[in-house]
């Protein structure tokens, strides 16, 4: 399998008449796209080329996993295995999952890899990766490998399904490089389920589908692209990462209990919000499930879809900004709900007594669109917390006087202009001048171990003001509480 590679092309339309495309394999070429795909010679499957020493790393989302919040997934085929009389592939696994890093191994099988087995702290991922990276396995694996200049690969399992149709030849750009692919499309509720693949490479370069509905809006299904592949690692790349596991620390938290059952209007009657939540008196430490629906003021069967919401905490007046912001926890504007159902978790954070939760919603728009201020409503939710008050003291509070110069040394560091020492020098030298200031920790010598890349896109995000300064500095302060950053 060569190394993936970014095609530049020299050579302009008045001396050639047309622009080759090449394809990243060297040894496989393809159309170019006025020709379409037809009479591509060339075959495909999911798994095509696997070989021990792959790594490949995704940023992945799945519509049942949290509504499609992403998550980084790498994994590395470290070995065969013979399980019963089944050989199989043995697979180790690192997921970034916001605050989280969760380690484990999946087996996979031969003939489409699959997962059937592995880690169980792995399950919700393991799922997400089977419906989206591995998906069209069901119609191309190493039995049935498909050629690209097929009419159809196949036909959706549902009622009205829709043919799976390889359309063209399409150059696709992502973190992992530009490749020539075959885009694979099929129709869901009037609009194209995308998937792009790669002629002799083992799993698919992006996609971004959608759940089929017969009617309106129809939410992502799954979106994901390629964020670097390595071929003959014989080391194994996770052996220094350690996890940091969600419900860590929850064992003695209520396990078992009914669901609180609310229906309301919001405040100024634009939603109507059915929220459950469980346990009914939550204690600090401990999380409270949300199952949250988003619905029509006008009915309570019709779901709003594409809310920007938000869950707060606030005090007893209902003060701007809130107390608490999950969504700014999760380093968010706002949290999103495609299909205008939502089931999450949040941790209790605050004393025994009464806590104010707000739904809050900034009104029904696509990701990348604002709001109107005058969608803008909220339902407040008055929870008792059980339990005794913390002795754990709070984290240390930072604060700064962040020269603008700064932001270039973090825009380097996350595309990689710089190395993390490099960058890591530059916060010790803020802390020790006084510019970052944390109380109970003297400026000094300091050292580093490997910093997680969710980091590094922070940095990135701070660079271009997509996030505040106190998100990035939030993220300094978790170096330094986990000692990846050592300030003495």
């Amino acid at each position: 399998m060569k190394t993936l590679f970014v095609v530049s092309i020299l050579i302009t339309i008045l001396i050639l008449g047309s622009i080759p495309l090449q394809n990243s394999f060297a040894d496989s070429p393809i159309d170019t796209i006025t020709a379409g795909i037809k009479g591509n010679p060339g075959i495909w499957w999911v798994g095509e080329g696997l070989r021990i020493g792959d790594f490949f790393s995704y940023d992945l989302c799945f519509v049942y996993y949290k509504d499609c919040t992403e998550f980084q997934m790498d994994f590395w085929f470290e070995d065969e295995i013979i399980v019963q009389t089944e050989t199989k592939w043995l697979v180790q696994v690192v997921v970034y999952d916001g605050p989280y890093i969760i380690t484990g191994n999946m087996e996979l099988g031969k003939i489409a890899p699959e997962p059937t087995g592995g880690s169980e702290v792995l399950g919700p991922y393991r799922s997400a990766y089977k419906s989206s990276i591995i998906w069209l396995s069901a119609f191309a694996n190493a039995d049935k490998p498909k050629e690209f200049s097929k009419p159809s690969w196949g036909k959706i399992a549902n009622i009205g399904g829709q043919q799976i149709i390889p359309t063209m030849m399409e150059p696709v750009t992502v973190p992992a490089g530009t490749f020539d692919t075959a885009l694979i499309v099929w129709r869901t509720g009037g609009q194209d389920s995308k998937v792009w693949v790669l002629d002799d490479f083992p799993f698919p370069i992006k996609a971004h589908t959608l759940v089929h509905v017969p009617t309106g809006f129809a939410p992502t299904e799954y979106h994901f692209e390629l964020l670097d592949y390595k071929e003959n690692v014989l080391v194994n790349p996770f052996a220094n990462v350690k996890p940091i596991l969600p419900r860590v620390g929850l064992e003695d938290c209520i396990q078992f209990y009914e669901l609180v059952d609310i229906k309301k209007h919001t405040k100024d009657s634009r939603y109507i919000l059915n929220v459950k939540y469980g346990p009914a008196n939550p204690e600090i430490g401990c999380e409270i499930e949300w199952f949250i629906g988003f619905k029509n003021r006008f009915s309570d069967v019709k779901f709003e879809d594409q809310v920007q919401y938000d869950i707060f905490v606030v005090d007893d007046d209902f003060s701007i900004p809130p107390i608490r912001s999950i969504a700014e926890e999760e380093g968010k504007k706002f949290l999103f709900a495609p299909s205008g159902f939502v089931h999450t978790t949040t941790i209790v954070k605050e004393n025994p007594g009464t806590a104010h939760y707000v739904i809050y919603i900034y009104g029904t728009n696509p990701q990348q669109v604002v709001p109107s201020p005058d969608e803008i409503d909220y339902l407040q939710i008055d929870i008792q917390i059980s339990g005794e008050p913390s002795t754990t003291p709070s984290p240390p509070t930072i604060t700064l006087k962040i020269p603008e110069w700064i932001k270039n040394n973090a825009g380097w560091w996350s595309s990689g202009q710089i190395d993390d020492d490099s960058f890591v020098q530059g916060i010790q030298f803020l802390i020790k001048e006084g510019i970052m200031t944390i109380p109970g920790i003297q400026s000094g010598n300091g050292g580093t171990q490997e910093i997680p890349d969710w980091i590094k896109n922070n940095a990135g995000w701070w660079a271009e003001g997509l996030i505040s300064d106190k998100d990035f500095v939030s993220g300094i302060q978790w170096l330094i509480e986990n000692g990846i950053m050592k300030v003495s």
